[in-house]
C-alpha cells in the first residue's frame, strides 16, 4: 500500500472515531446547558432594613433553581421551623427540585429569623417576590405568574406575604423597590396561619415576642387581614396535626370564601405535622391537586399537571 495513502487512511480512521465520540456526547452537553446550577443571591446589600428604620447586618439568600423548559409560572418558596430555624432542605430545596419536574421556577428563601422583630421575615419575603419580578426575563418568568409556597411556619410567612403587600414604590432610588410585591398565588403546606389561641405558640413568641401587644396579634392573624384583593390560595392540612392544628387554615379557607377569592381546601386525614416526613399519599396528595389546581387557575398549562389522585381514594377531602 503506498505510504502516503496509507497515511491518509490512518487520518481519515481517527477523524472518524473523534467525530463518534463528539456526537456521542451531545447529549450530555445538552443536559449540562439545560439543568443550570442553582444560583444562590444575597437579598439586600451590606445593610437590610429590620423596620424601624435603621438598618441590620444579617443576611437573607435566594436560592434560584431552573428548569431544563421553563413553562412562566415561579415560586418563592419559605421552609418552616417555627420561626427559630429553617428546615430548607425537604422544605426548600427539595420542593424547589419537584417544581422544576412540572416546568416551574422555584427560588428557595432563606429569610431572616425575626427573634421577635416580626418585621423581618416579611420583609425578605417581600424583596423575594420584587427582586424574581425584576429577574423575570433572565429566568425565564411570566412577571404575572410569581407565586409564593410555605410549610408550617414558613406557610404564616407565605401569607402574610398574601396578605400584607403594596404596588411598589414608583420614585424609590432602588429599581427592585419600583415592583409590586403581591403574589399571584399562594399554596400553603400545614400552615401557621394565626397568633390567636390556635397558633403555634413557639412561633408565636419567636415572631413577636414573649409579651405581644394586641394590635401585633391581630396584625399578623392573617385570617382577619383577608380582602378582595388577596391572592388565590391552595390549603393542605392533615386532620390529625397536634403541633399546628388544622383550624389554622379552616379560619383562612373561610376568610378567602367570604371575600369571595379563590381558594381549595385539601383536608388530608392522616398524616400528622410535616406528613409522615415528606413522603407518601398524604404528600403526594396535595403535591398533585396544587398542580391541578394550578393548572385550573391558568397559572400553569395544563400538562404541567400532575397525574390526578385515584378518584375511589375516599378518604381524600379537598374543598373547592
Amino acid at each position: 500500500m503506498n505510504k502516503n495513502f496509507s497515511s491518509l487512511l490512518c487520518g481519515l480512521r481517527r477523524l472518524a472515531l473523534l467525530m463518534i465520540l463528539a456526537v456521542s456526547a451531545w447529549p450530555a452537553v445538552i443536559a449540562a446547558e439545560a439543568e443550570s446550577k442553582p444560583e444562590r443571591i444575597a437579598l439586600w446589600g451590606d445593610q437590610a432594613p429590620v423596620g424601624d428604620g435603621t438598618p441590620g447586618t444579617a443576611k437573607a439568600f435566594i436560592t434560584v433553581h431552573r428548569p431544563a423548559k421553563a413553562n412562566g409560572a415561579v415560586a418563592v418558596i419559605c421552609p418552616g421551623g417555627g420561626y427559630g430555624g429553617l428546615v430548607v432542605n425537604p422544605e426548600g430545596h427539595g420542593i424547589a427540585r419537584w417544581l422544576n419536574q412540572h416546568g416551574i421556577v422555584g427560588v428557595v428563601l432563606e429569610y431572616r429569623l425575626p427573634r421577635g422583630n416580626s418585621a423581618v421575615p416579611l420583609l425578605d419575603a417581600q424583596r423575594a417576590i420584587r427582586t424574581v419580578r425584576s429577574h423575570a426575563k433572565e429566568w425565564q418568568c411570566d412577571p404575572a405568574r410569581v407565586g409564593i409556597m410555605g410549610f408550617s411556619a414558613g406557610g404564616h410567612l407565605a401569607a402574610t406575604a398574601a396578605t400584607h403587600f403594596d404596588r411598589g414604590d414608583a420614585q424609590a432610588g432602588d429599581p427592585v423597590n419600583k415592583l409590586s410585591c403581591r403574589p399571584d398565588f399562594a399554596i400553603l403546606v400545614y400552615p401557621v396561619i394565626t397568633m390567636g389561641p390556635l397558633t403555634h405558640a413557639g412561633s408565636k413568641k419567636n415572631l413577636l415576642g414573649p409579651n405581644p401587644k394586641a394590635e401585633a396579634v391581630a396584625l399578623f392573624s392573617n385570617e382577619q387581614q383577608v380582602t378582595a384583593q388577596t391572592p388565590p390560595m391552595f390549603l393542605a392540612h392533615a386532620q390529625d396535626d397536634r403541633l399546628v392544628p388544622p383550624a389554622n387554615s379552616q379560619m383562612l379557607y373561610e376568610a378567602l370564601q367570604a371575600h369571595k377569592v379563590a381558594a381549595q381546601y385539601l383536608q388530608l386525614p392522616t398524616g400528622g405535622h410535616g406528613l409522615n416526613g415528606y413522603r407518601g399519599p398524604m404528600w403526594e396528595a396535595w403535591q398533585a391537586q396544587s398542580l391541578q389546581w394550578l393548572a385550573a387557575q391558568r397559572l400553569i398549562p395544563a400538562e404541567a399537571a400532575a397525574p390526578a389522585v385515584q378518584k375511589d381514594d375516599k378518604q381524600l377531602n379537598p374543598k373547592p
